[in-house]
């Protein structure tokens, strides 16, 4: 048998090879969350926002896939995060809430607990972080976006 052959054929092989490999599909739940358009402006330092007055305060408001909670990180600071677990998504009746601690929030479907600094899980199934927001303060108005 003469392995020998055309230097012009490997290309084709390599691209044969890439089409019908068989694909690998991880057995884990996709991060999926579908993506919302959110543009908000809100005072955090008016009485509507009352929990937002203080530092690591926080706040659900509508908007997003599941709703929106915001958490004030510093003076100037503020984080916002999807309420829509990034493990079970598509759970249409879930949302993650904040727990007692303020600080932390819990999936009540998976059980998955997330650090509200960073949005980074720290308990539970989810290796995913909660969605983040994009926020902007200019000292008056706090602007979420994505």
């Amino acid at each position: 048998m003469n392995l020998n052959m055309p230097r012009s054929l490997f290309p084709v092989i390599i691209f044969l090879m890439i089409i019908f490999l068989p694909q690998c599909k991880k057995n884990t739940p996709q991060n999926e969350i579908p993506v919302i358009s959110v543009s908000i402006a809100i005072d955090p330092n008016s009485t509507e926002y009352i929990r937002l007055n203080t530092v690591n305060g926080w706040e659900y408001l509508t908007g997003g896939y599941r709703g929106i909670i915001v958490f004030r990180a510093s003076a100037n600071g503020f984080m916002a995060y999807e309420r829509a677990c990034p493990y079970d998504w598509d759970q249409t009746t879930t949302r993650i809430n904040v727990d007692s601690s303020g600080i932390t929030t819990v999936c009540p479907s998976c059980n998955s607990k997330f650090i509200l600094t960073d949005g980074s899980p720290f308990s539970g199934p989810s290796p995913y972080p909660m969605k983040q927001y994009q926020t902007s303060f200019n000292g008056t108005t706090l602007f979420i976006y994505n």
